[in-house]
């Protein structure tokens, strides 16, 4: 699961783009203030984690959390025309990208003094339509904040790309509630609540 190098910088120019109008949006703001205010006082050994491992113990588990995201979903819409299942999550990157397109320094103390950090990494899913299965490549751009409640999403972005036609991948998407961001949303709550693997109190 490689982004092709000549797509690099397509995709991160349009990410900055879609970012640096979502950190002025209000709904982002909000979304922000909430996590930052879910704030219980009790430490856990989730919140204490570094990103790094937070997120290689994230993307270990993610798949099974995904895909039950995308069945409660199918479920409640009553429909299996057309379903998502997730194969392989990983290749994580901890890079920062600033966050406006001028690339000044702006973007990047924005993000330092909310405490959002960065995690890029990829999916590998398989979509059934009508029976037949499509291979696709999904790369996300998650934003994460740690609170004194543990670690919470901010906002997901995600561009789809097809291992078939080889082909450039989507526009970026805010997919800060799609069936990804719902499993991550749900190991969060799990690693807070240590009831995943490898989360031990202390």
């Amino acid at each position: 699961m490689k982004i092709v190098a000549s797509l690099l910088p397509l995709i991160v120019s349009t990410f900055c783009l879609v970012i640096a109008n979502s950190l002025d949006n209000s709904a982002f703001s909000q979304q922000l203030t909430r996590s930052l205010q879910a704030d219980s006082g009790v430490k856990s050994a989730c919140r204490e984690k570094n990103l790094e491992t937070l997120t290689n113990e994230l993307l270990r588990d993610l798949p099974g959390y995904a895909n039950r995201a995308s069945q409660r979903a199918r479920l409640r819409k009553r429909s299996s025309d057309a379903y998502s299942y997730m194969v392989l999550a990983g290749r994580p990157e901890f890079q920062p990208l600033p966050l406006n397109p001028a690339g000044d320094d702006l973007g990047e103390q924005k993000s330092s003094t909310t405490g959002v950090e960065q995690v890029f990494f990829t999916t590998l899913e398989r979509q059934y339509i009508d029976r037949k299965a499509i291979e696709l490549e999904e790369f996300h751009w998650l934003f994460l904040t740690k609170t004194q409640n543990g670690w919470q999403l901010v906002m997901m972005l995600t561009q789809t790309g097809s291992l078939a036609n080889k082909q450039p991948p989507t526009p970026p998407r805010d997919s800060s509630n799609g069936t990804v961001a719902q499993g991550i949303k749900a190991w969060l709550r799990d690693c807070q609540a240590e009831r995943v693997r490898g989360t031990v109190r202390n």
